[in-house]
């Protein structure tokens, strides 16, 4: 119109750079992960965002480099920057009988249930470096079980599964883990189930005996057998709602009519898709036993 001056009239905000950063970042994020799953097979697509994003960060201080990009580039061409980027997402954070009133609430629970069974078989799926395995392994012998049951202790980390295997930690962690053992009902001196040398400790071959050690990804593979009791504690909560409705689906096919599924403390079965197909055996210790 004569006389006024045209301005254009602006329907949507200016892209906001902070917006534009972080979108950036999250699919610089998508790309490093899907790098990691076709090249190594590991799959982080689904875990939770805000966890992944905060130690790829601390990976990306520790390589000494400026942008997920450069990450990506190096995790490609570098394994070594690989496997350290792995241990990075996956914290492991376990020890001897950890949660005591757990395995005390197993003993009273759980242990009469499979008095009667032949054989037994038991998964500790996310085993980490192995102490809940050992933990069980001395419980179950203690309660006269051990011979006739086989433990599977997996996990997607190779490095990890290693250590389990030789069963060896620090020495300093023992006095922990003897109270641990003492308030979840142990019925002996637990210096018995290991050998002190300098600084090191070392458990006994006779609970290694009937422990399996496994590569297994709760993310990429299948189910291997079917067992009595499934120990899935403090991995969901690393998982996205897609991805923890994926792995209950496994939990279940996994698991025998009547057998128990063991859930860490904020983990929970309530809003799955088979919460009807349990009842719960202690729910103050997420254990949950199949009835259909």
């Amino acid at each position: 119109m004569r006389g006024n001056v045209w301005t254009p009239r602006t329907t949507e905000r200016e892209e906001d750079p902070v917006d534009e950063e972080a979108e950036r970042e999250r699919i610089e994020i998508g790309l490093l992960l899907e790098g990691l799953f076709r090249l190594y097979g590991y799959d982080f697509r689904h875990y939770a965002y805000p966890t992944l994003r905060r130690r790829i960060w601390h990976r990306l201080y520790g390589e000494r480099l400026q942008t997920v990009s450069e990450l990506q580039a190096r995790v490609m061409h570098d394994r070594n920057c690989m496997e350290r980027l792995v241990s990075d997402l996956v914290i492991h954070v376990t020890e001897m009988f950890r949660d005591p009133s757990l395995f005390a609430a197993f003993r009273q629970k759980v242990v009469p249930l499979l008095r009667n069974l032949p054989s037994i078989r038991i998964w500790h799926a996310g085993c980490s470096t192995g102490e809940e395995v050992y933990s069980m392994a001395i419980l179950l012998y203690e309660e006269g079980l051990y011979d006739r049951t086989t433990l599977y202790a997996t996990d997607m980390n190779e490095g990890v599964l290693q250590r389990a295997e030789q069963g060896v930690y620090p020495l300093k962690k023992m006095r922990e883990y003897t109270k641990n053992y003492i308030h979840a009902g142990g019925k002996d001196e637990f210096s018995r189930y290991y050998k002190a040398a300098e600084d090191s400790a070392s458990f006994q071959s006779f609970l290694r005996k009937n422990i399996v050690f496994a590569q297994h990804n709760l993310v990429t593979d299948r189910s291997f057998n079917e067992f009595h009791v499934i120990f899935c504690r403090n991995v969901l909560i690393y998982f996205d709602s897609e991805l923890q409705a994926k792995v209950h689906d496994l939990m279940y096919e996994s698991l025998c009519r009547a057998g128990v599924f063991v859930l860490g403390d904020k983990e929970t079965i309530t809003f799955t898709k088979h919460a009807a197909y349990y009842e719960i055996l202690d729910p103050q210790e997420k254990m949950y036993c199949k009835i259909k």
